[in-house]
């Protein structure tokens, strides 16, 4: 079944289109991975035989411009689950970013959210790796680790609903490549089942300190530092809830516990609000 997704800057394209009296125009219906022609008639965008939007659809996803609506089978449904809490995907002029009750968990301002993934995951993966990816949200940085060329990428998350929203998202599609295993579940409690010097780096991207405080903690660095090879290197992103500067208590609390556990060359990496390590 065709799955084509619209937001208000590709709806607003062919309304535009649309009042122009177009026959045709080219959107992207895959956010922004790539773009397709569609016919314009009786003032509809037409996707297929199923799915054809009039302009009173179109106003109304135009309105939505915090929201990703999945036309499929002549129906349209937003990208949101309100099952436990809101989760929802937000459109960018990239990747789509994951968003939960109101706090967005991506890196966006100024970037892409798929880049800035790409660059946690740049930070520490290298040709050959076997990867271990805490709090793997969308999956962007374990599909960026897969494109850097590591072997193996295992990826956790422990969220159902954020699952379930990345399995429609297509920029997490490549999480379905062999050496990527996903797996559902806390990373605070699988890290402990795994065996020691068995990953050569790890990306931990966990939520913020208030929501998995102990994702932070002294002992799941220990655990880190215990799955991580000699000479294995860590990129943890810290989101600090201001900045990643000289001087915040917080990041630098971080840095105090990674050194407790035995980490060295440990450097605070401003532009993606983290820091790196070195076992």
């Amino acid at each position: 079944m065709p799955h084509y997704y619209l937001h208000s800057t590709n709806a607003l394209q062919a309304l535009k289109a649309i009042n122009q009296g177009l026959s045709w125009i080219n959107i992207s219906v895959d956010l922004n991975i790539s773009e397709q022609k569609f016919a314009l008639i009786d003032q509809c965008l037409v996707l297929d035989e199923k799915n054809r939007l009039s302009i009173n659809q179109l106003k109304k996803i135009i309105k939505k411009t915090q929201k990703i609506t999945l036309c499929r089978d002549g129906e349209l449904v937003p990208l949101e689950d309100r099952s436990n809490g809101y989760y929802k995907l937000v459109p960018t002029d990239g990747a789509p970013l994951l968003e939960i009750s109101g706090v967005k968990m991506h890196i966006s301002k100024g970037t892409d959210p798929f880049v800035s993934a790409s660059g946690m995951a740049q930070q520490a993966v290298r040709k050959g790796d076997k990867v271990l990816d805490c709090c793997s949200g969308l999956g962007y940085a374990a599909i960026a680790a897969h494109r850097l060329g590591a072997s193996e990428v295992l990826s956790i998350e422990l969220s159902p609903e954020v699952m379930a929203l990345r399995a429609f998202n297509p920029w997490s599609k490549d999480l379905e490549q062999e050496s990527i295993v996903q797996r559902q579940g806390s990373s605070f409690d699988l890290i402990a089942t795994m065996p020691s010097a068995f990953f050569d780096s790890v990306i931990h991207d966990p939520p913020r300190f208030s929501l998995a405080g102990e994702l932070y903690s002294e002992e799941f660095y220990r655990e880190i530092f215990r799955v991580l090879r000699n000479n294995g290197r860590l990129f943890h992103y810290t989101g600090n809830p201001r900045v990643v500067k000289k001087g915040s208590s917080f990041v630098d609390g971080v840095i105090r516990r990674l050194k407790a556990v035995g980490f060295r060359h440990i450097e605070k990496i401003e532009h993606l609000m983290g820091v790196n390590a070195q076992k």
